[in-house]
């Protein structure tokens, strides 16, 4: 797939009557660069390069899509058809069941994650598929950055993976990370009990078109889903579970008890005032309401 993804981009280079060191100016990077990529030798292209290779070529997307398909080896097949999703996606809402969402870790975290599973097979596979996560994790700064909503299973907050440090400085990053317009966070408290989601993580991608997919995994299997039907049904699922999750406002400030070590004086509300709640925050920040039925929230653009 490196060779395939370089045939493609010295393809079109020459189609554009570029040459390397034009083509190298135009992504920022040194013509041998250029030459590595073409070649499919050296270091594999980052995603910003990837992106930044189909701009300038002109590709309509085909590099960026193809790119999660270089990393074949360093991600197993089940992953890589969601990535190169997510790398498209305008909406990305997501309940994780275990551990903070990929966007939104740290480092140090994503480096005690993607340590454990039976998938590694080694150290620079786990470098390479950190650098990966840090890359994607660029978009979010970037003039197409996506709208994020995260529901966080309250096991989440009050797992330390990594260690204390480690976990304190990524539920910091957590209340960084929503004070962007993009980037909402809620935490679905344990006192709610059980859910159409026990057991895994889901993740609903919209496209520009608004085209969706559903993505679920677990520790050792991933499972992309397609057909409308299917589709529909997961997204209300999700709603859902958005709709009886805490507010916003006060799955932050539960997020900061935790990370302060107080976890045990946050005083959680009826699920009836949490609804009511959550309609407000909607409503005040231009969302739509939550209806009973389990209905679809109008998304909000992420602003320029």
């Amino acid at each position: 797939m490196a060779a395939l993804f370089g045939s493609r981009v010295r393809k079109l280079r020459t189609a554009a009557g570029m040459t390397q060191a034009e083509l190298g100016r135009k992504t920022h990077v040194v013509s041998t660069r250029i030459t590595q990529v073409e070649r499919s030798s050296g270091a594999k292209p980052t995603l910003p390069l990837a992106r930044a290779l189909d701009n300038a070529l002109d590709a309509d997307d085909l590099l960026v899509e193809l790119w999660p398909y270089v990393y074949r080896e360093t991600f197993p097949d089940w992953s890589r058809a969601f990535m190169a999703y997510s790398a498209r996606a305008e909406s990305i809402r997501q309940y994780a069941a275990h551990v903070v969402p990929g966007l939104l870790q740290t480092e140090s975290y994503a480096r005690a994650v993607l340590s454990v599973g039976r998938s590694l097979r080694g150290e620079e596979q786990l470098e390479e598929r950190i650098t990966a996560r840090m890359e994607r994790q660029e978009r979010l700064a970037g003039p197409d950055r996506p709208e994020v909503w995260a529901v966080l299973d309250e096991a989440v907050l009050m797992r330390p993976v990594g260690g204390r440090d480690v976990m304190r400085d990524q539920l910091s990053r957590l209340l960084e990370a929503a004070e962007s317009s993009s980037v909402t966070v809620q935490v679905l408290p344990f006192d709610h009990g059980a859910h159409d989601l026990l057991g895994g993580s889901m993740t609903v991608l919209t496209m520009a078109d608004d085209t969706e997919a559903v993505y679920l995994e677990g520790a050792d299997y991933g499972q992309l889903i397609e057909e409308p039907a299917e589709v529909k049904r997961h997204s209300v699922i999700y709603d859902r579970l958005r709709a009886v999750a805490l507010p916003p406002k006060m799955s932050l400030d539960m997020i900061r008890c935790v990370m302060e070590g107080n976890h045990r004086g946050v005083s959680l509300p009826s699920r009836s005032e949490r609804r009511r709640l959550a309609q407000e925050q909607l409503q005040q920040s231009g969302g739509g309401r939550l209806r009973g039925g389990g209905g679809r929230i109008p998304r909000r653009r992420a602003r320029p």
